[in-house]
């Protein structure tokens, strides 16, 4: 079973409370357990974490990188900004997909542009909570298309 880091970034922990006209009521803890859940269908042990920290994110992605595991990455706000995190992101070694619960691109204009974004295998964006579980089968296809290591 591959393992996959379903990572997520600042104010994450917040959904369910946090701006539920954008971003739903599911909480985060809900979208955990439809992540592991979405996994263990797909043949996948998901490990679902989120963080504030900027420095915290990118260990968590060399510790990916490091052990040629796959990423699902909600970003949040470091989306716009985070060149650390851009940086950290382009030593990956195994799929890379971002996600975003709302349409970046249908927002405020300081959300249009993502810097990992041209790092990334691919970005799935503006389906609630269902971007995490494209970005998983994804992952999954992504996975099964790649030949074993001899």
């Amino acid at each position: 079973m591959s393992h996959v880091l379903v990572l997520n970034g600042p104010n994450l922990g917040r959904l369910g409370s946090r701006e539920p006209d954008v971003y739903g009521s599911t909480t985060f803890e809900d979208l955990a357990v439809l992540c592991r859940d979405t996994g263990r269908r797909l043949g996948l042990d998901v490990d679902v974490r989120q963080t504030d920290d900027e420095a915290e994110l990118v260990r968590w992605v060399h510790e990916a990188a490091d052990a040629r595991m796959p990423i699902v990455l909600n970003p949040a706000a470091f989306t716009h900004y985070s060149y650390a995190l851009r940086d950290a992101l382009a030593q990956r070694t195994a799929p890379l997909i971002e996600v975003h619960i709302s349409n970046p691109a249908a927002r405020e204009e300081f959300r249009h542009n993502s810097v990992v974004a041209a790092v990334a295998t691919g970005t799935i964006a503006g389906f609630g909570m269902m971007s995490y579980v494209l970005a998983l089968q994804a992952v999954a296809e992504l996975l099964a298309e790649t030949p074993a290591p001899h």
